[in-house]
């Protein structure tokens, strides 16, 4: 059985931190780091291989929430060369098109968040409900992950947090 970590990153920050969480996980098991419009572009991406156990989401927040077309290419034009890592599909239309083995899939959700100006909502909280609704069951709480801003960087320590966080999830999650 194995592990996979889904992300979307636009300027680097969440896949950062997906890369941590995979490492941290990876004494757990064997641990698949997969970006999300990648993933999306793969036949037969609508279900995850048999062998998945255990499903880690991550993306940044977005106008509240998980991004949607609209907020991706804000970011493109916010980008200081013009490209994004996600440039295709993102989190939201992944989960949307997602169909989870009978049972569910254990899974957990992460995000990143910018410090200043301290807004609402989360892209994790958002993936976990998403998920849960799909069957899902989720072995944490969602967490997210600073960033001083969109293309400023991750806040000191939160690539220790992450690897901390992936080792936990690997303790928490039950193989079936």
């Amino acid at each position: 059985m194995s592990t996979v970590v889904v992300y979307e990153s636009m300027y680097g920050s969440t896949k950062a931190i997906a890369e941590a969480v995979a490492d941290g996980l990876a004494a757990h098991g064997p641990v698949r780091l997969a970006e999300v419009s990648a993933l999306a572009a793969t036949p037969g991406s609508k279900q995850l291989p048999a062998d998945v156990d255990l499903v880690v989401l991550g993306g940044p927040t977005h106008a509240f929430s998980m991004s949607r077309a609209s907020t991706r290419q804000d970011a493109v034009k916010d980008s200081p060369n013009g490209a994004v890592i996600s440039a295709g599909k993102g989190l939201r239309e992944w989960i949307e098109a997602l169909r989870l083995p009978t049972g569910g899939l254990q899974f957990a959700a992460f995000d990143t968040k910018v410090v200043k100006p301290n807004l609402p909502g989360s892209a994790a909280k958002a993936a976990d409900k998403a998920m849960r609704a799909l069957g899902g069951r989720p072995i944490a709480k969602p967490r997210t992950f600073k960033v001083h801003g969109k293309a400023d960087g991750l806040v000191d320590g939160e690539v220790e947090a992450a690897r901390a966080w992936g080792r936990e999830l690997g303790a928490a999650h039950v193989r079936v």
